[in-house]
């Protein structure tokens, strides 16, 4: 059973490593266009992926809190 969840965890976890990855390689966000609000994209792609980091990080925290309560 210990083994399992260790299975199911480490598939929740990989999600975390999109944000990573999408800030892994500027030169695809290295640009000044499209722009939102005045904000070249290069600033809002940052700011957008600091976000999705953080509803990453609360969803896999509690899919991983829910498992170990059961």
């Amino acid at each position: 059973m210990p083994e399992q969840t260790e299975t199911r965890r480490s598939r929740w976890v990989w999600l975390l490593a999109l944000p990573y990855l999408g800030l892994c390689f500027p030169a695809l966000y290295a640009r000044s266009t499209p722009s939102l609000c005045g904000f070249p994209f290069f600033y809002w792609y940052q700011l957008a992926s600091v976000i999705l980091a953080s509803a990453l990080l609360t969803l896999v925290y509690r899919k991983l809190k829910d498992q170990r309560d059961k």
